[in-house]
């Protein structure tokens, strides 16, 4: 009895994963349609799921319009340093949130939940004081760091998780036989957290690669701007978008998130805690 009521709660549930992975594609489907799509599809009253007369024309005028490929190496050139930086950084600052009890892991959690809460709206104004102070308005640099402050939070609270999952067993043993803190962290407990590691700096990139507000406030020169920013100049003066170049360089945007996870996914789902714990 109890296996022919759970057959239709699990079909239920199948069905419901069916119907949000749908909803989540929906978009995504639809902009490369669009970004394939001729100029007279475009501007039709019965668009269609699949065009007629499939175009590259799109990408042809993206890339001629606007320096696409200048901006995608800013944006990956942003990206890649805030994951790399925020990465480095938290890592030894999770070992010490997990491990460590007393005030300085209670004020770091703390600081992690309100981190949260401010909106971007409400720390533009002081940011930009304080980069312009230090000479950091209109550079990379200064964008990243802004980058690796703004995930530091998020990435610090998802490591402490894996830290705290980790066998704390090996670390003692590393401890018996004479390893100190800094080379348990490396040697021991490092590779335990390659999963977390690679899922943080997967979100710190996704993070930068795809920020918009910060990049438009702080850059000005157009040889710096990031891919999200360019994007932009696909609108018109009178806020009508360029519609087939602009769908072209979204769908060529998010190339490079998708490539990334399809590349590290199973590291993340590898089971790598519980092989070590096997050995």
């Amino acid at each position: 009895m109890s296996l022919r009521t759970s057959r239709p709660a699990r079909a239920g549930q199948y069905l419901a994963l069916l119907c949000y992975l749908v909803f989540l594609a929906f978009p995504f489907l639809w902009l490369i349609s669009t970004a394939f799509k001729p100029a007279p599809e475009l501007g039709s009253l019965h668009p269609t799921w699949i065009p007629d007369s499939p175009t590259l024309e799109n990408f042809r005028q993206a890339f001629d319009e606007q320096p696409l490929l200048r901006a995608a190496g800013n944006s990956l050139t942003v990206a890649l340093s805030a994951a790399l930086i925020a990465v480095v950084i938290a890592t030894p600052m999770a070992y010490v949130m997990a491990r460590q009890r007393g005030r300085l892991a209670t004020a770091a959690t703390g600081w992690v939940v309100v981190s949260q809460a401010f909106p971007f709206v409400l720390v533009i104004i002081p940011l930009f004081l304080v980069l312009k102070n230090l000479h950091l308005i209109n550079s990379l640099f200064g964008l990243i760091m802004v980058y690796v402050v703004w995930s530091l939070p998020f990435a610090l609270w998802m490591l402490v998780g894996y830290v705290r999952a980790a066998p704390a067993e090996l670390e003692e043993a590393a401890a018996v036989d004479g390893a100190g803190r800094l080379r348990t962290l490396v040697s021991v407990t490092a590779p335990l957290l390659a999963p977390g590691i690679v899922a943080t700096a997967m979100f710190a990139f996704i993070t930068a690669w795809n920020e918009f507000f910060f990049a438009l406030v702080l850059l000005k020169s157009p040889e710096k701007q990031t891919l999200p920013v360019i994007l932009t100049h696909f609108l018109g003066a009178e806020g009508v978008a360029d519609l087939g170049p602009l769908a072209a360089a979204a769908f060529l945007a998010t190339i490079p998130s998708l490539a990334i996870f399809a590349i590290i996914q199973r590291r993340i789902t590898g089971g790598m805690l519980a092989g070590a714990v096997k050995t």
